[in-house]
């Protein structure tokens, strides 16, 4: 009965660090912008801005109106002042947005591919140590044999 020799701990460790290090060679390093994008992505994107915002459009149009006539700078029906405001707001704001979750979505592959690497690198020490465990039993058992033979 011929026995296979499992990969030995020294082959994994040098399979380990060849993992590692495409990992670590391919982390992006965001930019100041990139930074400013991915500020602006997680903080517009909070009940707090939501809040800000509501909070504003409430007292905008509530100024203009239930104060007083001469008092208004943005008078009822029209809003066209504020609509400006906000469609500016949107237009700014909307590709910041996006550049922020392109950045967030380059972070989530690299985590993805490392998380990849790593359940790969799980799988094929699992399958060393149960080739291991599969080498000593068949020795084990080519022992028992002989000394079966020898009693």
């Amino acid at each position: 009965m011929e026995t296979k020799k499992p990969i030995s701990i020294d082959e994994l460790r040098k399979k380990r660090t060849e993992i590692m290090k495409s990992i670590v060679k391919h982390k992006i390093k965001p930019s100041f912008l990139d930074k400013v994008a991915v500020w602006i992505t997680d903080h517009v994107g909070s009940m707090g801005f939501f809040l800000i915002i509501f909070t504003w459009t409430a007292i905008w149009l509530g100024w203009n109106m239930f104060a007083p006539k001469e008092a208004r700078f943005d008078p009822f029906p029209g809003f066209v002042l504020w609509l400006f405001i906000s469609n500016m707001i949107q237009l700014f704001l909307m590709p910041l947005i996006m550049i922020g979750q392109n950045v967030q979505s380059k972070a989530a592959d690299l985590r993805a591919e490392a998380d990849l690497n790593i359940n790969t690198k799980a799988e094929m020490e699992i399958e060393t140590i149960l080739s291991h465990l599969e080498y000593q039993n068949n020795i084990m058992l080519e022992i028992l044999k002989g000394i079966e033979k020898k009693g």
